[in-house]
């Protein structure tokens, strides 16, 4: 049998940090009293500010930042690029976009977030599809996810 490895490298750590294994996480940011679920992969340039959770089997690409006491369910996954010309940006960084989760934000199981901007005191539904800025705290769900609340 295999042992799954975990790759957790310059990686700059705020105090508490605790990393459940197997997990790919490099280059990026964690502030105070955070934690990270297994199977997660959170990628260079990411920064994610205190009491912070990820939950298992979550990818964090480029260009996110995710603010203070916020709670990312398992399976959640971030996308930094919308496929401009119709396929895959091919290593072109210039195209990927920028992701910004405030303070207090909530993103339930398996939703994913294209590169937008969330306010503080959102919570979004889990299998959501964020398409849009957030600018208004509430409750959002859906395909595309819309103010419930």
């Amino acid at each position: 049998m295999k042992t799954l490895k975990s790759k957790i490298i310059k990686v700059k750590k705020g105090k508490n940090l605790r990393i459940i294994n197997p997990v790919n996480i490099y280059g990026c940011k964690f502030g105070n009293d955070c934690f990270v679920g297994p199977f997660t992969e959170i990628q260079k340039n990411v920064k994610i500010g205190n009491h912070t959770k990820i939950q298992s089997h979550s990818f964090i690409c480029e260009l996110v930042e995710i603010g203070n006491n916020c709670f990312i369910g398992h399976g959640v996954m971030f996308i930094n690029d919308k496929f401009k010309f119709g396929k895959p940006a091919s290593g072109n960084k210039k195209i990927w976009l920028k992701t910004k989760i405030n303070s207090n934000v909530f993103i339930g199981s398996n939703s994913t977030i294209l590169p937008v901007s969330i306010c503080s005191n959102v919570v979004v539904g889990a299998g959501s599809v964020v398409t849009k800025n957030i600018t208004k705290p509430g409750k959002y769900a859906g395909n595309p996810a819309k103010k419930i609340k």
